[in-house]
């Protein structure tokens, strides 16, 4: 349940809770934090505000949406990458058999050849099932003689670029908005960008005004590490495909055979392939979120440090209550000036599936609904990323700290807006929350098993029902308030600085 929903409910019901003797027993911040996390029916002209705002959401994203035709996977190209990820399959599973065959039946090994089938057999080193055989599925015949020199020098040119612009999310974001205002036919390059920039708006919250208060520094530095983590390893993965793509362009050759000499999963090869005969972006964009969210699985996700130290910990399960998890684009200002933000909320991240979906919803969004599409393009074209907040709401947040660091913090906002002569709230460009840090090389390995775990994926990109987040987004400002208020009243909480 979406945290604030029960502030409708309770109104259509009119049944009013009652704080427990617990809550009025509490110190008054304490418990009006708990009223408005736990009991929002108590508060009736917040529940009301409340209301009011996601009415007017509802009416905004009509007329966003308004005589917008859904994205379509179209039934053909789906049935062609089914086809082309069964043969892949097939031949994984005749390699696997090979390799469990007797030694004295197997045939003696030959050393690779170079070329496109050491490129591919180059893959099974961390995962068997993908072989040389595998790749002569997608038509890359084995033990051809290497490859010509300008392949090898081009394999090194993308990875040296990808590496130079590897540097932090800044650097990361930038490249995917220049890439895109490039190859504007790569719908995922903006959703890229996108993300990445609340990535680095969530980096530096952590030095923000508010979760200092409420989070000591190594949670902080913990929580950091993870996001970069994964930051950084979509783009290690994502941006050399960018850029092979842009390569066959620009010399109109095929060159998808160099893809597993970049560490690309043997999955993206029918994708690519398919775009560029098709042109078609929507199953690209697809395979690229099925691709990246599978390549932070194992690495980022599933890792026990970040599931001990981040994942698991009460501050990221009180993410959803307290709203921390949305994924905002700006694509406008209101008649005050303040921003208008379209969005979704990510209830568990921890959620390979969920991640998945997520993401397809938020292209469905950003891609079929032309009032936001041609905002946050507007608002991409004309804002740089910096990490702060300030990028997108000046009115709001400020790139330099007004007041002195340790000072006890005093309310500010009023229905997500700041109070009259309130100083803005501290959002610091990412170059001053956090040292870039060097990005170590991914563990090894082809996450691709098979057709029938991705398949689902590869059904429906229905428009979200709701997806004007202006309301949530000043309500979940209010929330966060409150509980670095009730954090700094009991004296809870670590003392910023």
């Amino acid at each position: 349940m979406e945290a604030g929903s029960g502030s409708e409910n309770g109104q259509g019901s009119g049944r009013q809770e009652r704080p427990s003797a617990s809550a009025k027993a509490a110190p008054p911040q304490r418990r009006r934090l708990l009223e408005l996390l736990l009991l929002p029916a108590a508060l009736p002209a917040a529940a009301y505000a409340y209301a009011a705002g996601k009415r007017r959401s509802r009416k905004a994203a009509a007329t966003l949406a308004a005589g917008s035709p859904p994205l379509a996977l179209a039934a053909p190209a789906v049935a062609e990458l089914r086809a082309a990820w069964r043969k892949l399959e097939r031949a994984a599973a005749k390699a696997k058999a090979a390799a469990a065959a007797p030694a004295a039946a197997a045939p003696a090994p030959s050393a690779p050849a170079g070329g496109k089938a050491a490129a591919w057999a180059g893959l099974p080193k961390a995962s068997p099932a993908w072989s040389a055989e595998a790749a002569a599925a997608l038509g890359a015949p084995p033990a051809l003689p290497a490859g010509p020199a300008g392949d090898a020098a081009l394999v090194q040119r993308l990875r040296a670029e990808t590496a130079r612009l590897n540097r932090n999310n800044v650097t990361r974001t930038e490249a995917y908005r220049a890439f895109y205002l490039r190859r504007p036919e790569v719908h995922w390059a903006l959703l890229a960008h996108l993300v990445s920039r609340n990535g680095g708006w969530n980096m530096s919250d952590l030095q923000g005004e508010w979760l200092p208060r409420l989070l000591d520094l190594h949670k902080r530095r913990c929580t950091f590490g993870m996001l970069e983590r994964a930051n950084a390893l979509i783009f290690h993965d994502a941006y050399p495909q960018l850029l092979l793509y842009e390569e066959c362009r620009r010399t109109r050759r095929n060159l998808l055979h160099l893809l597993p000499q970049l560490g690309v999963s043997a999955f993206m090869r029918p994708v690519w392939q398919q775009f560029l005969r098709t042109g078609d972006a929507v199953p690209l964009t697809v395979g690229l979120i099925v691709n990246e969210q599978h390549f932070i699985e194992e690495r980022v996700v599933q890792n026990p440090y970040y599931r001990r130290k981040v994942l698991n910990t009460f501050f990221f399960g009180m993410q959803s209550v307290l709203q921390l998890n949305q994924v905002l684009f700006p694509y406008g200002k209101d008649e005050g000036g303040d921003p208008l933000v379209a969005g979704l909320i990510l209830e568990d991240f921890s959620d390979l599936a969920e991640r998945i979906e997520f993401g397809k919803r938020l292209y469905a969004m950003l891609f079929a609904v032309p009032g936001v599409a041609k905002g946050a393009l507007a608002f991409v074209k004309a804002t740089r990323h910096t990490g702060s907040r300030s990028d997108y709401a000046p009115e709001l947040y400020a790139p330099v700290r007004h007041g002195a660091p340790g000072a006890a913090y005093r309310e500010r906002l009023r229905g997500g807006r700041l109070l009259p002569g309130a100083e803005p709230l501290y959002s610091p460009p990412l170059s001053a929350a956090w040292a870039d840090r060097p990005v170590d090389d991914p563990e090894p390995g082809d996450w691709f098993k098979g057709p029938e775990d991705v398949l689902p994926y590869f059904r429906a990109l229905p428009v979200p029902d709701r997806f004007e987040l202006t309301a949530d987004y000043r309500i979940a400002l209010g929330k966060v308030e409150l509980a670095v208020l009730a954090a700094s009243g009991s004296g809870f909480g670590p003392k910023p600085g």
